[in-house]
């Protein structure tokens, strides 16, 4: 890449240290474009009204607020992750789940999964969801940062086939898996991994996000720190876009 690439441009900020220190590479951080997105979606969210489907028997229910449940877009994943997540709202009956249904696959798939569970589903809304959503127990992937962007309180799940899982092991080194907590370097979101994602460790989490205020105002605190840190220096898509400008000027 370093060979082939004249100028690289980076929107996580932790990749500016490593291409400096593995590679001695000078690349730019331009901040990350997620933030513009997301606080031009809340500008404009009154417009976007969250339509949804739920059980007849529980829409006219009172409740103290929605759980959104972001089980992953892969069918192999959504297909060990989902059962977990689904039991997890029969321990939370005060609360409406909602499941985030990826736009790629078929809802008779879903329904394989959420028959006899009291749990509604949204297709291609799940910013509208998240704005809607008190806590969330979220797939890692870029839905994490997503989430936190939103201001909602989290927990991060993973869980693989126990071959797959113990390959990425030994193949990948990190601390963390959410790039909220890779952001931040430091544990900022609950991570159940693996063996750890169980329905009993994820009501015991979803559990504090709801009700424990200490933990609820610190992770605001941190939420705006990491806002901070993908939006340093402003708009990322305009700072990426003049820096190319400059760089073609001084070329020709």
């Amino acid at each position: 890449m370093k060979q082939c690439i004249d100028k690289m441009l980076v929107i996580l900020p932790f990749e500016k240290d490593y291409f400096k220190n593995k590679w001695n590479w000078e690349v730019q951080y331009v901040g990350h474009p997620l933030v513009e997105v997301i606080d031009s979606y809340k500008r404009h969210e009154v417009n976007n009204p969250m339509i949804f489907s739920m059980p007849e028997n529980l829409a006219e229910k009172e409740y103290k607020g929605r759980i959104a449940l972001l089980p992953g877009s892969r069918k192999q994943e959504i297909r060990i992750k989902l059962p977990v997540m689904l039991k997890v709202a029969d321990q939370f009956p005060d609360y409406q789940f909602f499941v985030a249904r990826a736009p790629g696959l078929e809802s008779s798939f879903y329904d394989t999964f959420s028959a006899g569970f009291n749990v509604g589903f949204v297709i291609n809304q799940t910013y509208e969801l998240l704005m809607r959503s008190k806590a969330a127990l979220v797939t890692s992937g870029t839905a994490t940062l997503e989430t936190a962007l939103f201001g909602v309180p989290e927990v991060v799940c993973y869980k693989g086939s126990p071959i797959s899982y113990q390959i990425a092991r030994r193949v990948i080194k990190v601390k963390y898996i959410s790039l909220v907590n890779l952001i931040m370097d430091r544990r900022v979101v609950k991570e159940l991994i693996q063996d750890e994602m169980t329905v009993e460790n994820l009501s015991t989490e979803l559990n504090e996000l709801l009700t424990n205020q200490d933990r609820i105002a610190m992770l605001r605190q941190d939420y705006d720190e990491l806002r901070q840190l993908l939006s340093k220096g402003g708009n990322a898509s305009a700072k990426a876009a003049l820096s190319i400008f400059n760089f073609i000027s001084a070329t020709i």
